[in-house]
């Protein structure tokens, strides 16, 4: 997928929005996928991507959390998070296929099918430049700016 175009694709997202890949053109998109709202590691991660939020909008970028949480789950984890972006629920997992972020995970000693968290960040031509996969959330919203400021 990478330094391809992506296709377009449009999801219910907070604050009572739909997100449209394609209307984020001549935008930067850093789209992060996560497995449930208001759980450690993906608090932990949508704090960071919170606290460097600014910086994001000042390298014209826009940020999306997504997760197969529904809207109203993630209404709940913005507000509480007080989290300045848009999370965008999957509940179909079109999207997730999209971008081949579902996988079997172990699960107290069971396979589950989930989520590995991922973040994919598209240029302002709708071209997929750098994707992460498998994601440790320390540190990781950081390497993503840094790594936007370069495009």
């Amino acid at each position: 997928m990478l330094d391809s175009n992506i296709p377009d694709f449009s999801m219910p997202a907070t604050s009572g929005q739909t997100f449209s890949l394609n209307e984020q053109l001549g935008k930067i998109v850093v789209i992060y996928f996560y497995p449930k709202d208001s759980t450690p590691g993906c608090t932990t991660e949508a704090q960071q991507f919170r606290d460097l939020y600014e910086q994001f909008v000042t390298v014209d970028a826009v940020l999306l959390g997504i997760s197969r949480d529904s809207v109203k789950s993630h209404e709940n984890f913005k507000a509480k998070q007080s989290l300045p972006f848009e999370l965008g629920s999957d509940s179909d997992e079109a999207v997730c296929t999209l971008f081949g972020v579902m996988k079997l995970k172990n699960m107290y000693g069971k396979q589950v099918r989930g989520i590995e968290r991922s973040t994919f960040v598209i240029d302002k031509s709708g071209v997929l430049r750098r994707e992460w996969r498998g994601v440790k959330v320390p540190g990781h919203a950081q390497e993503v700016l840094d790594f936007v400021k370069t495009l």
